[in-house]
């Protein structure tokens, strides 16, 4: 009898000692990085970047995901929509001809057209119409909504 149980708590315990104590956070990709490196935070891509391909000439771009991505965006909770493909132009502190990523305001969808780093702050373009974010409020890159990361 004890060594039944014996060998039911180690069936039990055995499983739960070798799951890993801390979660798997899924790190940022070679697209993120690229980002740093033109002054943008990683938080302006979801982490569900798939690919990427940059001609570090021009700075076009082309991003893809692994499907469309809804996340939530900071500080005013806007949702925002990735297509699977990304593109636009790179240079240090600016994006601009931004295909592919639209934000729902004022009850309607706007398509973000350029991004511009100012100081502290980001300025996101809709066409002629601007709107000005702490960049701290994108430090981190968020997970697609209804989707687990994979770890």
């Amino acid at each position: 009898m004890k060594i039944s149980l014996l060998l039911l708590s180690l069936l039990i315990l055995l499983p739960l000692s070798l799951q890993d104590p801390i979660p798997q956070v899924k790190a940022p990709s070679r697209a993120h990085a690229e980002l740093t490196s033109h002054g943008f935070p990683i938080g302006l891509l979801p982490l569900s970047v798939k690919d990427y391909y940059i001609n570090k000439t021009s700075g076009d771009f082309s991003l893809f995901l692994h499907g469309t991505c809804k996340i939530t965006l900071p500080p005013d909770n806007y949702l925002a929509t990735y297509s699977n493909k990304v593109t636009g132009r790179i240079t240090k502190g600016q994006i601009a001809e931004l295909r592919g990523i639209r934000v729902r305001a004022f009850f309607q969808w706007w398509s973000i057209t350029g991004i511009r780093s100012s100081g502290d702050n980001l300025v996101f373009e809709v066409g002629v119409v601007t709107a000005k974010y702490p960049s701290k409020n994108f430090d981190e890159s968020l997970d697609c909504e209804g989707k687990r990361s994979s770890s």
